[in-house]
């Protein structure tokens, strides 16, 4: 029980902070407690709902018109987050820790080499190409247990030129429909676990606060370096864990 608080304090911090689900942080820990892969995952899921939720309220108190885009992503990902449960029973565990693990070493690239804040203007997107990438990213996403931040994120920033701030409050927006639509499947397949997901989510709102509190008090270069650290952070943690 105080272990999960402990994890769910912690993850509410990083989502936060930096605009995830928090699933690449709290599914190596949960890992390292002596879960299974898909027990992680179902508890990671459930705690994004929470994080995602109060996160982008509070996110919404200083930004402004970028949801609507959100929204679309959002969409896509909800539709594309509803087909995890079926991905869960066609894979083993060992395969959703190698496709972690190359998403994580692909957004560590992508990151690096993308600026932190464009030199030109944000373009419109079309509604569609939101849609589509929002709908891969939540059939990845929820079928590894992470928000599908630590995919988007690299694409909003380096593909579609978003300052990385801006992504992360837009990644962290998208995460509420990607979570709920996996909350949802997983629930109904009977592969939820409510006890142990309501502890840590609950328990992440604390750290939520105290997240974004920090990352409206951080330069945008020191932001950037901050989310490369930790995905490298979170890379070492599941290689050890897969391969040692």
């Amino acid at each position: 029980m105080l272990e999960l608080i402990l994890f769910g304090i912690i993850t509410g911090f990083v989502s936060g902070f930096f605009g995830v689900g928090g699933g690449m942080v709290l599914v190596p820990m949960l890992i390292m407690a002596g879960y299974l892969m898909k027990e992680a995952i179902a508890i990671s899921i459930m705690q994004m709902v929470f994080s995602s939720i109060y996160g982008s309220f509070l996110n919404s108190k200083k930004t402004q018109g970028i949801f609507k885009e959100g929204i679309i992503l959002g969409i896509g990902g909800f539709i594309g987050g509803l087909q995890n449960s079926f991905v869960l029973a066609l894979v083993s565990n060992e395969f959703l820790q190698y496709l972690f693990i190359l998403i994580i070493i692909l957004s560590i690239i992508k990151i690096f080499i993308s600026p932190a804040q464009p030199d030109c203007e944000v373009k419109k997107h079309n509604k569609l190409t939101l849609f589509i990438v929002g709908f891969i990213v939540g059939i990845i996403a929820m079928s590894i247990g992470v928000g599908g931040a630590v995919m988007l994120i690299p694409i909003l920033a380096g593909f579609m030129k978003y300052p990385i701030k801006t992504a992360t409050t837009l990644s962290l927006f998208f995460v509420i429909f990607s979570s709920i639509a996996g909350f949802a499947s997983l629930s109904l397949s009977g592969q939820m676990l409510f006890s142990e997901g309501l502890n840590v989510g609950l328990a992440s709102l604390l750290g939520v606060y105290f997240g974004i509190m920090a990352k409206n008090a951080t330069g945008i270069t020191s932001y950037k370096q901050a989310i490369l650290i930790l995905n490298f952070v979170i890379l070492s943690t599941m290689i050890y864990k897969t391969f040692f």
